[in-house]
């Protein structure tokens, strides 16, 4: 299948990408790429990135979306050259949907006690949720798992 292909297939499509990269076919053909989507998947469908925040601190929020960087980071790091096909995918989103919203909010975040600012912040969370949460999906389909990333919690 061609990147592009899964790009489409979760609705990851603002996503820009060099056309020879994404026209290639794509899979996460070996231990390394595999291992690393899934240490990705843990920590993506385990943070605020696609869980709710309810009436959680947005700080905590921003700091939690950060993180994703040192995480895949580390994540490349350890599995080394052969997560190639991974880095792909996780250095595009993070450049492209995360980086955005956090270099926004970074210089912000002492104003996040703020009313204006909170109810920015939770509009712009959302649309960036959202892209992760498709980015979920990919590493989801690619692993041939079941997506529990739009899992919802129970409430009384």
């Amino acid at each position: 299948m061609k990147l592009k292909d899964l790009f489409n297939k979760v609705g990851l499509t603002n996503i820009k990408v060099n056309l020879q990269f994404i026209e290639a076919e794509f899979k996460l053909s070996n231990t390394a790429d595999q291992d690393a989507a899934w240490e990705m998947y843990v920590e993506l469908i385990t943070r605020v990135a696609t869980q709710d925040l309810h009436e959680g601190d947005p700080k905590t929020a921003l700091e939690s979306l950060s993180r994703l960087f040192a995480i895949t980071r580390d994540i490349l790091k350890s599995k080394g050259k052969d997560a190639i096909n991974f880095a792909k995918i996780a250095v595009v989103i993070l450049n492209q949907v995360v980086r955005p919203f956090t270099s926004k909010w970074h210089p912000l975040s002492e104003e996040l006690n703020q009313p204006e600012n909170i109810t920015k912040f939770r509009a712009e969370l959302i649309t960036v949720q959202t892209a992760v949460k498709k980015y979920a999906s990919l590493l989801a389909n690619m692993l041939e798992i079941e997506d529990i990333s739009e899992v919802k919690e129970l409430h009384p």
